[in-house]
């Protein structure tokens, strides 16, 4: 149980579209709900190519702002259905490991990042090779990397 004063355990997911980040999402719900902690989405809008035709390049930004909302949204009532709590919601623009970076920076709260490793041939994913490679020094909170293969039953058995 936790001290009275203390702040609770912020679960940090970053989103994406993946079938493994719904199992990272899932295992921090699990965990905030059975430590009392809370979980954090952040989701990144990657910049457009576009430089060259500004008024394409606002107008997908809008859009992918728009999609991010949208997505944010749903897993946001996955969390709180599982955890028992709306997650606390990031959306950012920038390059992903570089934001995550300025997020843990700046929000000295959050107290893990949970991620989830691919599960085809190309590895664990560009954000963990990063993070645990090159990166990893500038780390400041654990990270969490759950199999990405995980089903729900499983994750509760572990979380």
């Amino acid at each position: 149980m936790s001290e009275p004063d203390a702040q609770p355990r912020i679960f940090l997911v970053v989103v994406d579209e993946t079938e493994e980040m719904r199992v990272a999402l899932h295992f921090a719900a699990r965990r905030a709900a059975h430590t009392g902690g809370r979980v954090a989405l952040l989701y990144v809008i990657e910049p457009s190519d576009l430089k060259e035709w500004m008024a394409v390049a606002t107008l997908v930004r809008e859009e992918r702002r728009e999609e991010a909302e949208q997505l944010i949204a749903k897993l946001s009532a996955d969390v709180q259905e599982i955890s028992g709590a709306l997650p606390v919601v990031y959306i950012r623009e920038g390059r992903r490991s570089d934001e995550l970076l300025g997020l843990l920076d700046e929000e000295p709260g959050i107290s893990i990042l949970v991620l989830a490793a691919g599960t085809g041939a190309e590895g664990p994913g560009p954000l963990i090779t990063t993070l645990i490679g090159k990166m990893s020094g500038r780390m400041r909170v654990p990270i969490t990397i759950v199999p990405g293969i995980l089903t729900d039953a499983e994750i509760a058995a572990l979380a």
